[in-house]
């Protein structure tokens, strides 16, 4: 294959919310985009792309995922580690096989994935690794411990991989969204991780809650994931942590 000089980003979770804004604003600046999801992206994916439907909880797939864009490009640039999932109810509840389940999709999938994207980028002569963790990562609620653990364990190793990755000049950072409004979320209070109001209700009062009085836009979470992917604006950044959550853990809760 050529050498192109195009950028190339990998995205996981690229079919919806903020993955899906994530993969529009890549390809708006010239980026070649990689979509990895196990739900359909529909007929919209960039034209020059390459979209992979597939399930990055099981490690047979990641390996496949890897391998086809081995194939298709021979290096990327930024690895956006952006697919999860999310189990809403009490830990007494949980069981095993969610918990587990919870683990391996947000968790045991970063750990392998970069591990197989690790050629790739010093392939293209370093790079970035962007972890799409949670504000769950520092402050939680109730009936959400899976997820929280699991976003918590994300960050631990965003700054593991730092430190591990520096020598081949491949920055790791980690985004920690606060509420913002996609499937995900709207799941997620349907379910009632935070009880007693309807699916509105719910909305309101999580935006009543940040300093700004609004729930977040997927499309500022890309912002802030393309920052820190991009070598122009976030060369000197690397193991940190980006909380954008509208201000809601400035605030005290005593408040």
């Amino acid at each position: 294959m050529a050498e192109d000089p195009t950028k190339t980003v990998l995205v996981t979770g690229a079919a919806g919310g903020i993955g899906r804004a994530t993969v529009t604003l890549f390809a708006q600046r010239g980026w070649r985009l990689v979509g990895v999801d196990r739900a359909s992206f529909g007929g919209d994916f960039p034209a020059k792309g390459l979209f992979i439907h597939s399930d990055i909880s099981h490690p047979e797939d990641l390996e496949t995922i890897f391998s086809k864009t081995k194939a298709f490009t021979g290096k990327i640039d930024a690895l956006i580690n952006n697919a999860a999932m999310q189990i809403a109810k009490p830990l007494l509840e949980t069981t095993v096989e969610e918990w587990d389940a919870v683990m391996a999709s947000n968790l045991r999938s970063v750990f392998l994935g970069v591990k197989l994207a690790y050629p790739l980028l010093k392939a293209g002569c370093g790079g970035a690794v962007v972890n799409v963790s949670s504000v769950h990562a520092v402050q939680t609620s109730a009936n959400i411990a899976a997820y929280a653990a699991s976003k918590g364990g994300l960050l631990a190793l965003t700054r593991a991989m730092a430190i591990e990755f520096a020598p081949d000049n491949i920055r790791v950072n980690a985004i920690l969204p606060g509420a913002v409004d996609t499937p995900m979320l709207r799941a997620g209070l349907e379910r009632g991780h935070v009880g007693g109001l309807d699916i509105h209700e719910r909305l309101e009062n999580l935006a009543r809650r940040t300093v700004n009085g609004r729930v977040g836009q997927p499309e500022e979470i890309a912002h802030a994931i393309y920052f820190l992917a991009d070598e122009t604006q976030s060369s000197f950044i690397t193991g940190q942590a980006l909380i954008v959550d509208g201000g809601a853990t400035a605030r005290l809760s005593t408040e």
